[in-house]
């Protein structure tokens, strides 16, 4: 089972002895359930936590993703409700609809057969078998923030009977927006109902939440270790923008692959890398916030049956991914923050197997990378893009192993006897005959070139130590260090005053509000169509990749809503079309050239539902 997988291979257990699962007060069929899977001691969070929850305790856990949190919660979630008493008794928030649905096989795996009925609930899914479920009183719930409020709201799910409440990676529903909607959910839930609380990191408003909603909890938190693991590869390549698709499919044909996930920042680059690599023969798919949760299965059923070799995803798309198999992670964009990277290359190296992540690095996030590597305590050294003659040892090594196994196989007697009749029939020399059957052989494989050049990409390679010396002087003169200010040379003779030089014409169109690098985009609803901070958040975060990071300061008027973004994320934004879908609805959208704030509406009101980083 993949969660219990990744729970035991992440983490030490050599000072946990073999019967650790039945003396932490657990039901004997639980204990039965998970020796079953083959998993008899359990991870720190694990251990810590799993006590105070079957006692009944409220718990604050820090844990990372990884760590074995899902059983550290649904085991005991397990053991606390009736299945055959009124629902939900249980209900699990999580940030994506991937989540969600991972700990939803998650728990039907721990409890095995006879237990209880799990509804997941999450947006872009049909409602009716969410209400057929909540209806006849299903006692787990699993689901996203977004769709457990419309429910909450429509009254088809009621609390009343709540025994548990678990808040999984309560961080990332902050950063995409969701703060208010948990909060929501808190205050509907029983005053007597038990939390539990998992975040990676602690921000002040998930710790002003845990102190206003919960009531004397455990506080756990589990000494972390490197973010890295050992058994993962690490490297990078200096690439410039321009050059990442003959970088990736360089990377592609030098290495020996097994499933392979490439990470791109916005949805509108995976689309348009996945249809590059499918012209190029690759079998390839891509995973984004576009497609329904159909496409979305499909996409992952082929991905886990080993019928997918390469696949094209965004951070929101892949959480949850778990596919015991991919052997390479390609981060074709960096990601913003580290914690994006750890998750990232975590996809790789599962189950104790190994793994490889391969970095692509723009010139001017070479400093980004390296500020990770000292923050992660694990070096992430560079290396050259494949050459042209790694390219082709590597298209040699494969053709001649063909060839070996061809060699020593069985039941080529009778083809040895044709070639040979046809061979004396012709009067071809054996050798010219393995030469054409070689030449040909390779003509579906690439070219099989001979000489080929054995440095890296012109754009790829260090610069002129020369050229450089030359640069780095010429800065340091610019600067003035070396040359002293009063020897510098100053205006020409015919060089006017600074205050007499003619001055260039304005722009006539102003600059996008912000400015610099960031800018304000513009969505032509507000409160009038119950647009909240939450919505457009979640919008960005899940349907066009924008991390909750990068999304600033939020205010939403009566009929129009503006969201400040980096100027490179809101022209991402606009790439991928002129609206966005928010609540069920198209919204348009585009860069506000509106200058001032606060904005006031066409009814006077002052701005509502303001969100800051």
């Amino acid at each position: 089972m993949d969660a219990m997988t990744d729970t035991q291979d992440n983490d030490d257990e050599s000072n946990l002895d073999s019967s650790a699962f039945a003396d932490l007060g657990l039901k004997e069929v639980l204990v039965d359930n998970v020796a079953a899977l083959g998993f008899t001691a359990p991870t720190p969070i694990q251990a810590a936590a799993i006590p105070p929850l079957v006692e009944g305790r409220s718990i604050v856990g820090r844990a990372r993703t990884g760590s074995g949190k899902t059983a550290a919660f649904g085991l005991p979630l397990l053991h606390a409700i009736d299945p055959n008493g009124p629902g939900p008794q249980a209900l699990v928030l999580a940030p994506t609809r991937e989540l969600a649905l991972q700990v939803t096989e998650a728990l039907r795996t721990f409890a095995a057969r006879g237990g209880p009925g799990i509804v997941t609930i999450y947006g872009g899914s049909p409602y009716a078998p969410q209400l057929r479920a909540l209806k006849a009183g299903v006692p787990v719930v699993v689901g996203t923030p977004g769709r457990v409020i419309d429910h909450l709201e429509r009254g088809s799910l009621k609390l009343g009977n709540l025994r548990m409440l678990v808040l999984d990676e309560a961080d990332e529903m902050l950063k995409m927006g969701f703060i208010e909607d948990v909060e929501k959910v808190l205050d509907a839930a029983p005053d007597a109902c038990q939390t539990a609380l998992f975040s990676a990191t602690m921000p002040a408003p998930i710790k002003r939440a845990a102190d206003t909603y919960m009531t004397d909890p455990v506080t756990i938190q589990v000494e972390d270790r490197a973010l890295t693991v050992d058994h993962i590869e690490q490297r990078w390549h200096r690439v410039p923008a321009p050059h990442k698709l003959e970088a990736l499919i360089r990377v592609l044909s030098s290495e020996e692959l097994g499933a392979t996930l490439v990470f791109a920042r916005t949805k509108v680059t995976c689309g348009r890398l996945s249809e590059e690599l499918a012209r190029r023969g690759y079998n390839v798919d891509a995973l984004h916030g576009d497609l329904n949760q159909a496409a979305r299965e499909r996409v992952l059923g082929r991905m886990r049956s080993k019928k997918l070799e390469l696949l094209v995803a965004t951070d929101v798309a892949a959480r949850g991914l778990d596919v015991e198999h991919i052997t390479h992670v390609v981060n074709f964009d960096l990601p913003h923050d580290p914690e994006v990277y750890t998750h990232r290359i975590g996809r790789t190296g599962r189950a104790g197997r190994e793994g490889t992540a391969i970095t692509f690095v723009a010139p001017n996030e070479v400093g980004r990378l390296r500020h990770w590597s000292r923050k992660l305590g694990a070096p992430i050294p560079q290396t050259p893009v494949p050459s042209d003659a790694v390219i082709a040892a590597r298209r040699h090594a494969k053709l001649l192993s063909g060839l070996d196994t061809m060699i020593q196989a069985e039941g080529t007697v009778e083809l040895r006897r044709w070639l040979e009749n046809e061979a004396e029939e012709h009067g071809w020399d054996p050798m010219d005959l393995a030469t054409a059957a070689v030449a040909l052989l390779s003509e579906g494989r690439g070219k099989l070139d001979l000489n080929p050049d054995d440095r890296p990409p012109a754009w790829n390679r260090p610069p002129n130590r020369p050229q450089a010396r030359d640069r780095d002087q010429r800065r340091t003169n610019d600067r003035g260090h070396g040359t002293p200010y009063a020897n510098r040379p100053g205006p020409g003779p015919n060089r006017p005053p600074r205050d007499e030089r003619p001055r260039p014409p304005r722009d006539e169109h102003p600059r996008p509000a912000g400015g610099g690098d960031e800018v304000e985009v513009f969505f032509a609803a507000g409160r009038q169509r119950g647009v909240r901070p939450g919505d457009l958040v979640g919008a960005l975060a899940n349907e066009i990749g924008i991390p909750g990071g990068q999304i600033g300061r939020i205010t939403i008027l009566d009929r129009k809503s503006f969201v400040r973004l980096p100027r490179e994320a809101a022209e991402h934004l606009l790439a991928s079309g002129a609206t966005l879908n928010v609540r069920g609805g198209d919204i348009r959208m585009a860069i506000s050239h509106e200058g001032g704030a606060p904005r006031s509406s066409g009814g006077g009101h002052s701005p509502a539902g303001t969100r800051r980083r």
